[in-house]
């Protein structure tokens, strides 16, 4: 079983307006939560595995990255900035809850491209467009994520085309398929029965 040599985190900490309800709460595949699948799955592959949320709320033990008290906005980009700040590691492998199909092989090709030379991020590009939700990002890009937070700016698209970044293109975009509604977390829930 291949390990990766980087700590992995997983974001569950979005509105989830578009799903009605949080959908990292949402039971999947056994699991009493999306989010306990999602790092019961990966946790294997990875030096430690956390998730990042702005509250305490699942059901199940894992550690957990919060988000700053202090910041009422729900982005990945106030996220990454608590990781850096939490964390002692120089990189870390993010990925959204919601995409659960995400698979070793395809971590594998980002993490590898990653620690090939010192991008500030390294992600995934298919031919649905960019995933910022799934890579590596290094504790370089931490200045113009603090400058994106000043300025009320919180795409990470516009973060990563400022930056020193990679993006690591796919084939397919199933492997990045996001569970946002309802309609979709039903053909999840299908995939992988």
């Amino acid at each position: 079983m291949k390990r990766f040599a980087i700590p992995c985190v997983i974001f569950a900490g979005g509105k989830s307006s578009r799903m009605g309800k949080d959908k990292a709460l949402l039971p999947f595949c056994g699991f009493s939560t999306l989010a306990e699948f999602q790092y019961r799955r990966l946790k294997p592959h990875f030096s430690a595995t956390y998730l990042s949320a702005k509250r305490e709320k699942f059901p199940f033990e894992a550690p957990v990255i919060l988000d700053d008290p202090k910041e009422e906005i729900f982005t990945p980009v106030a996220g990454l900035l608590r990781i850096f700040e939490e964390l002692k590691d120089d990189a870390v492998f993010v990925l959204s809850v919601d995409t659960p199909f995400v698979g070793v092989e395809e971590i594998g090709k980002i993490v590898k491209r990653a620690l090939e030379e010192n991008f500030d991020a390294v992600t995934a590009k298919s031919p649905g467009g960019l995933h910022p939700m799934c890579g590596v990002y290094s504790r370089s890009i931490s200045k113009l994520l603090k400058e994106a937070m000043e300025a009320g700016n919180y795409r990470l698209t516009d973060i990563l085309k400022a930056s020193h970044s990679e993006f690591v293109e796919f084939p397919f975009d199933d492997p990045f398929f996001n569970i946002n509604r309802p309609a979709e977390y039903e053909s999840a829930i299908k995939k992988f029965s």
